[in-house]
């Protein structure tokens, strides 16, 4: 049986008090980032190569169904906002298209044919990096993906949280995850979803600040998008060129980013 769909070690939750079902999950809960630290080697060997490739034009793309999917658009959709890369740097694609993103496709993550037909869209770049994400390890739709991509000499990489799966023989960098049961038996959303949130955040940070996307722990080159961000930006500059608030706001409209606001005044 696959460590994911193995029996809770909690029973009788529906007698349980919302206290009791609370600090259960909790409990579970605290051992993803423990079994996230376990496999930092593996997600350092992957990230490292990706970046490489990315350096010489390639792109970043994330395949998955159900939470596996949403989770790698969610991160790919934050990319472009937090660290001013194009939208097509970092692409997160799920069996079933967009509408699976809210509703359920039935037999969506069925087909191992449609992920490279889904990738196809965007046009393949020979130096273009592709994660499958599975909490099982068995979805046919990531497995055929990961299958087209090394025949088409893309590099690969998986998220699963079962050892020796199905989709971590198709990946040359396997990241595998083991967070044990579920609270609810099954129910991958929950700690096998929460590792691969985490891995996900560690991929695609590690990938920008090597990129040059962060100056010393500040985002530069984020999209000022709303007043919140705005003032963010302006409290970036006011520290790095120790000027006061209404000199670092004016510097920020008139140059339009973080960025060129803090680099401009240091020419």
């Amino acid at each position: 049986m696959l460590t994911t769909e193995k029996t809770s070690r909690f029973d009788g939750l529906e007698k349980k008090s919302v206290e009791e079902i609370l600090k259960g999950i909790n409990s579970e809960d605290m051992e993803v980032p423990v079994a996230v630290q376990k496999v930092i080697p593996q997600i350092n060997a992957a990230v490292t190569a990706i970046i490489k490739r990315m350096k010489k034009g390639g792109r970043l793309f994330y395949i998955g169904a159900g939470t596996s999917g949403r989770l790698g658009i969610l991160d790919a959709s934050e990319c472009p906002p937090t660290f001013g890369v194009p939208n097509d740097m970092v692409i997160g694609i799920m069996a079933g298209g967009d509408t699976a993103i809210r509703t359920a496709v039935e037999f969506a993550e069925d087909n191992k044919e449609q992920a490279i037909k889904d990738i196809e869209v965007h046009g393949i770049n020979k130096w273009d990096s592709i994660i499958g994400i599975a909490a099982s390890g068995t979805t046919p739709y990531v497995i055929g993906g990961l299958q087209k991509a090394n025949e088409k000499g893309l590099l690969t990489a998986c998220i699963v949280c079962n050892l020796q799966s199905p989709v971590a023989k198709e990946a040359a960098y396997p990241i595998e995850v083991v967070v044990g049961a579920e609270f609810l038996t099954g129910s991958t959303r929950m700690k096998a979803g929460t590792a691969q949130k985490l891995v996900l955040n560690m991929i695609s940070t590690a990938i920008m600040i090597q990129l040059g996307r962060v100056k010393g722990n500040k985002m530069v080159d984020m999209k000022l998008s709303n007043n919140k961000l705005i003032a963010r930006g302006v409290r970036m500059v006011m520290a790095e060129l120790n000027v006061d608030k209404e000199t670092a706001a004016k510097k920020l409209k008139k140059a339009g980013s973080i960025r060129k606001a803090i680099e401009n005044n240091k020419i």
